[in-house]
């Protein structure tokens, strides 16, 4: 009898479907979210949406504004203003002083390439935030990831709760932002 039990039992598992590479997602409401060690961050520069992922596959989705998709001048540089495509790590704070770009509060997280080389590139508010997500597609900022006043609130706490650092993803078209941040199509550094 209990030979046939576990007969049964390892038919059942072999034909189990394969396990989910990354967590279920799970959409939450801004209202139900707290930063917990382990999110990460992942943003869409298509749609630019951004999406803050608790390792479980809970995430908070919400507008971003990133990069011109054109060439620029700016801060004594020319370049593509688009926003790369990269795996990075937001591991440095800073506060700057001017308030239109970088917002009320001026805070400022750095982007590192490969976690390790500090870039150009970072997570910020803008002073008129009304006007800047207010315009269409919100291809407006130099290359950086710009948010609301509010989400910028909870990126930091974000941010201080993983030991000043987070996990970003920025991609051009998105279709499962947890499995990008946790699973088999996480990007390379």
């Amino acid at each position: 009898m209990l030979q046939i039990f576990f007969a049964i039992a390892l038919n059942l598992a072999l034909q189990a479907p394969p396990a989910y590479p990354a967590p279920v997602p799970l959409s939450v409401s801004i209202m139900e979210w707290q930063p917990e060690t382990g999110d990460r961050f992942v943003v869409d520069t298509k749609d630019n949406e951004g999406f803050l992922i608790h390792s479980d596959g809970r995430y908070v989705r919400f507008s971003v504004a990133t990069g011109q998709r054109r060439y620029v001048c700016y801060i004594g540089r020319c370049y593509n203003a688009a926003t790369p495509e990269k795996s990075w790590v937001a591991k440095s704070r800073d506060i700057k002083g001017d308030h239109m770009t970088f917002g009320p509060s001026g805070r400022f997280l750095r982007l590192y390439k490969n976690g390790t080389e500090d870039t150009a590139y970072g997570i910020h508010e803008y002073g008129n935030e009304a006007r800047m997500f207010a315009e269409g597609e919100r291809y407006r900022s130099m290359g950086c990831i710009v948010v609301k006043q509010a989400m910028m609130d909870i990126i930091d706490q974000t941010y201080a709760e993983n030991g000043n650092a987070l996990d970003v993803v920025t991609a051009f078209g998105i279709e499962d932002p947890v499995r990008l941040a946790f699973g088999s199509g996480k990007r390379e550094v």
